[in-house]
């Protein structure tokens, strides 16, 4: 039985990553290994326990590997009431109410996906007008990108914040001229109060509110919550092709439930979990860090990087800009950090051979993030450390060049931009000056100077759905005069979402291709991808997902 192989994948488009095997056909998996990769000659070596996928003319390629996402927030948000296009007040109150009545446990009624202008064009929204729109219980709302929370009075009173209460640093609870909260929550210092009171107390969001573990400890019951929730997400995960994620918030409680659920056999996708560092932690604190990266370091389960935000987002005005916001004087974002402890954050998680991905979206965080990098290079030495800038949305052209120089990481979300298909065009544009959109998206003048460019959703600050991503980049919107076109091949893009990322995660001599010796982890596609117009790639869908050698999803 040996010599027999466990799966053979046969009659594919192959993209193996691999020059050696350009027209390959078909792959043999065995022991959670590839062991061949080559064409019909393989179907001779089978046996009669191997399990045999014909891939019907669809693309074969290594899984995806999503090197940005928040995986129990993204997990819970899927049976959280999506507002997703939803426009107005009346729309909005038509969609809470089903919901607030199928689910009369909630102590917060509670939503996702709302836009920004999801009631004004010119402004955010307040509590009485939710007040309106849920009358009798108490709600709260998400924006896409889990930066702004709005609250009705109700789920204001709830949480103790109607009056105001103590942030951090870059967070606000913004307060009215009648001495009460207007609503409006910035920054998960603000939010992290309305957590408290949504289904799983917070515990979903605290790695990226403090970092910390939940407090007060999770019981035994809400722990078997908790992972059930995330094993939902994981299969919704598994669905799309995706067998990898990177998470960007964390904390020992997180990778405590993924280790017992590798154990439990509920864990479908391979994921890192960050040490996230907040401005308010001192620096000994990075020696949590180390025994994360000491303790997690196995296939399924594993640590290693430094999580850390320097600013928020261009639509809540909270992203650091080089200048200030048009039609304001003097608003040039919420520094998350005083720099000159982020720089020195930066340098110490680098002298102890850690992995550092910052959250920086505005050019002044864009540049204070590379000023730290260069700081640390400076002072310990050139290495390889991969360290990641996450986002990139506005940058100063000068600073572009910059990236590859210092040999840091891209680290994008196509589907963010504003000709991504999925947020409103006009969005981003009104909260940046003309001159500032030749740094903006600018995925293309990126990978040309040859810094490294990986691809990710940041789930689920939009859905984890590897191919509207992918649309995202391949198949972007023309946004006219001003903005430069920054479509990705289909090949650039695969390779950022495959090859990139399984390098990122200092993994590309074990998975990412297609070859011999190499981890397991393939999709099955439904469509030849390079036959699909790019507009209409996301007609294919993931028909078996395989991570190390198991089966993970099957159409």
């Amino acid at each position: 039985m040996g010599q027999f192989p466990d799966i053979l994948i046969h009659n594919g488009r192959l993209i193996t990553f691999d020059d050696a095997t350009p027209e390959a056909t078909a792959i043999a998996l065995t022991r959670g290994l590839i062991t061949a990769v080559g064409g019909a000659e393989l179907n001779e070596t089978t046996g009669p326990d191997t399990q045999v996928f014909d891939a019907q003319g669809g693309t074969v390629l290594p899984s995806f590997i999503d090197s940005h996402v928040h995986l129990f927030g993204g997990s819970v948000e899927l049976s959280c009431l999506d507002l997703y296009r939803v426009m107005g007040l009346e729309a909005l109150t038509s969609a809470i109410a089903p919901y607030a009545a199928a689910n009369p446990d909630d102590k917060i009624v509670f939503a996702v996906q709302a836009d920004y202008a999801i009631l004004h064009d010119d402004r955010t929204p307040m509590r009485h007008e939710l007040d309106q729109a849920c009358p009798d219980r108490p709600f709260a709302m998400f924006a896409p990108d889990h930066h702004t929370m709005w609250a009705n009075t109700a789920a204001l009173e709830v949480a103790g914040i109607l009056h105001g209460a103590a942030t951090d640093a870059g967070s606000m609870i913004v307060m009215g001229d009648d001495g009460l909260a207007t609503g409006e929550l910035r920054e998960p210092g603000a939010y992290a109060y309305i957590l408290k009171h949504t289904r799983h107390g917070g515990r979903d969001m605290a790695g990226l509110v403090t970092g910390a573990d939940p407090v007060p400890t999770p019981t035994p019951a809400e722990r078997e919550k908790d992972k059930a929730v995330i094993a939902a997400g994981m299969r919704h995960c598994a669905a799309q092709g995706i067998t990898g994620l990177h998470c960007m918030d964390g904390n020992r409680y997180q990778l405590e439930l993924l280790t017992e659920m590798e154990a439990e056999g509920t864990l479908l996708c391979r994921t890192g979990v960050p040490f996230h560092f907040k401005s308010a932690d001192a620096l000994d604190r990075l020696d949590e860090a180390a025994e994360f990266a000491t303790q997690y370091q196995g296939d399924m389960v594993f640590s290693g990087y430094v999580k850390m935000f320097i600013d928020g987002v261009i639509e809540g005005r909270t992203a650091m800009m080089l200048q200030p916001y048009p039609g304001t004087e003097d608003n040039y974002g919420d520094p998350v950090f005083e720099i000159d402890h982020f720089t020195k954050a930066c340098k110490r998680a680098d002298a102890m051979g850690l992995q550092i991905a910052v959250h920086s979206i505005g050019d002044a965080g864009i540049r204070a993030t590379l000023n730290a990098y260069q700081a640390a290079r400076e002072a310990n030495g050139v290495r390889d450390s991969r360290h990641r800038i996450e986002h990139l949305e506005c940058m100063h052209p000068d600073d572009i060049p910059r990236i590859a120089a210092l040999d840091a990481v891209a680290s994008i979300q196509p589907g963010h931009a504003p000709f991504g298909h999925v947020f409103p065009s006009e969005g981003v544009p009104k909260y940046l000056h003309d001159h500032q959109i030749a740094g903006a998206y600018a995925w293309r003048q990126i990978r040309e100077t040859g810094a490294p460019v990986i691809f990710s959703t940041d789930w689920p600050v939009m859905g984890v759905e590897v191919m509207t991503n992918i649309k995202a980049a391949i198949a972007p919107l023309d946004m006219g005069a001003g903005w430069a076109d920054q479509t990705q091949t289909l090949m650039e893009t695969l390779e950022s979402y495959t090859v990139g990322n399984a390098w990122v995660e200092f993994n590309e001599d074990r998975k990412g291709r297609l070859k011999a010796g190499m981890m397991a982890d393939v999709v099955v596609m439904s469509h030849d991808l390079t036959a699909l117009p790019p507009s209409e790639i996301t007609q294919a869908r993931a028909q078996v997902t395989i991570c190390g050698g198991r089966v993970t999803h099957l159409a």
